[in-house]
């Protein structure tokens, strides 16, 4: 999905945004690196607990990819809200991917929470699940 916001700091997002969906879903995972914060925690729809830090972050996006063939994966309807050096982005996500020898499609929601150091933004936090039954 292309989408061009008129503000050009929610346009650095979203590139940023986007090229971190890329790395996990059609590059290399460990260039999540390259995204998200030493200190990132995340909520998962598929861990009982909360990840804590980044490497911990990689290492489950990693292990998604690794276990899955992913086909496809699109952002839909994004939002951010830009706080200072904060910003808030919610989008639907619709993917599908091959696990376990079936191929299953599925829908949710996403919402990062960014940070600006050093001249990058850097997502801090994560929350995502499928869409409610």
């Amino acid at each position: 999905m292309v989408v061009n916001f008129n503000d050009p700091v929610k346009q650095e997002i979203w590139t940023t945004v986007r090229a971190m969906n890329d790395a996990w879903t059609k590059g290399n995972p460990d260039d999540l690196s390259e995204f998200f914060h030493r200190d990132m925690v995340a909520i998962t729809a598929t861990d009982r607990k909360r990840l804590d830090g980044g490497a911990e972050c990689i290492a489950a996006w990693k292990a998604f990819s690794n276990a899955a063939r992913i086909h496809r994966w699109e952002e839909v309807d994004p939002v951010i809200h830009i706080h200072g050096n904060c910003s808030v982005v919610a989008y639907y996500f619709d993917m599908s991917f091959d696990m376990g020898g079936q191929t299953i499609h599925r829908g949710g929601r996403d919402m990062f929470f960014f940070v600006k150091e050093k001249g990058k933004w850097w997502a801090v936090a994560d929350q995502f699940s499928p869409y409610p039954a």
